[in-house]
């Protein structure tokens, strides 16, 4: 027993993107680019909602919210990547590997249940424009953050408890930029078949169960919407949908392939590049999907440089 105890792994190496020194830099500086960016954008935009009393409604919120979510995420993953490309040794205790897994977690799952909560808003706001304060109250909204958050929370911890159940004595080299869970099953010298059979149940029904509303939400959405008489009319409901369309479309997509398909897990760097679009390019991506064409916002944008301007 004392002889077993001794190859039990404590510590990780994270091999990353590239093994290759040359490139260590250009990805650094590349990494650290989108980072910042993405920090910019979704912070900026928390505090844009914030600070303009014209976005404290339920759309703003929701958006602030997903912001949020998306800092998180990147925050969770991206800072140790960094260090990673300018040290040689890699490494990451098994610890701060659960704490990655942990806090990466939550942000995602919380994330589906916000995206939900914007496509119910969506519905409410275009098909019972008149009773749209009583069916989406800002109580309410904050209401379904928190239970966004909430759910995350509890929902990482049954993955995070069931890990602490994992031996780790085959090998302590991760082929991963993160903590992937996926990736700490393959090194597992414990049978994972439990841990993998939970992800994806769990993954499967969150993202089913956030996924239909959504497509419901919007089914009645795309219906209201036709029997607009107004073009301009059609027109302006379409583009407050698009943008939240074409998140969700990446979002969801990307999780799918990589936690609920057949063999998930499987094809190393078909995972790597799933796994560097909804951990990295999503979230730089988001705030500038939801913002460009979102006149309130970009008003509120001007008039917050206009006084750093006067100041």
């Amino acid at each position: 027993m004392a002889e077993e105890n001794k190859t039990l792994v404590t510590e990780f190496v994270l091999t990353g993107l590239t093994d290759l020194p040359e490139l260590q830099i250009p990805l650094f500086l590349v990494f650290l680019v989108i980072y910042l960016t993405t920090m910019v954008g979704n912070i900026g935009l928390v505090v844009l909602v914030w600070m303009d009393s014209r976005l404290h409604t339920p759309m703003y919120m929701f958006l602030s919210s997903l912001a949020f979510s998306d800092a998180w995420a990147s925050s969770s993953v991206t800072p140790k990547m960094l260090v990673n490309f300018l040290t040689k040794d890699k490494i990451i205790s098994l610890m701060e590997c659960m704490a990655q897994f942990y806090f990466f977690g939550v942000s995602a799952t919380a994330e589906c249940f916000i995206l939900a909560a914007m496509a119910y808003d969506r519905y409410a706001a275009i098909c019972y424009p008149l009773l749209y304060p009583v069916r989406m109250s800002n109580r309410l909204c904050r209401q379904l953050v928190i239970a966004s958050y909430t759910i995350g929370f509890l929902h990482l911890i049954i993955h995070v408890g069931l890990l602490f159940r994992l031996n780790f004595c085959k090998s302590n080299r991760i082929h991963y930029f993160y903590c992937e869970i996926l990736q700490l099953f393959k090194i597992s010298c414990t049978d994972p078949s439990i841990n993998t059979l939970v992800v994806f149940i769990f993954s499967a029904f969150i993202q089913t169960f956030t996924f239909t509303i959504i497509i419901i939400s919007y089914a009645f959405v795309l219906s209201a919407i036709l029997r607009i008489q107004s073009e301009n009319g059609r027109s302006k409901a379409f583009s407050t949908c698009s943008a939240h369309l074409f998140s969700v479309s990446l979002f969801y997509g990307t999780l799918f392939v990589m936690y609920v398909r057949p063999g998930s897990g499987t094809a190393k760097d078909q995972d790597v590049m799933y796994s560097l679009f909804y951990t990295i390019i999503i979230p730089l991506l988001n705030p500038f999907i939801y913002s460009l064409r979102n006149k309130k916002v970009l008003g509120s944008l001007r008039k917050v440089i206009k006084k750093i301007d006067v100041s």
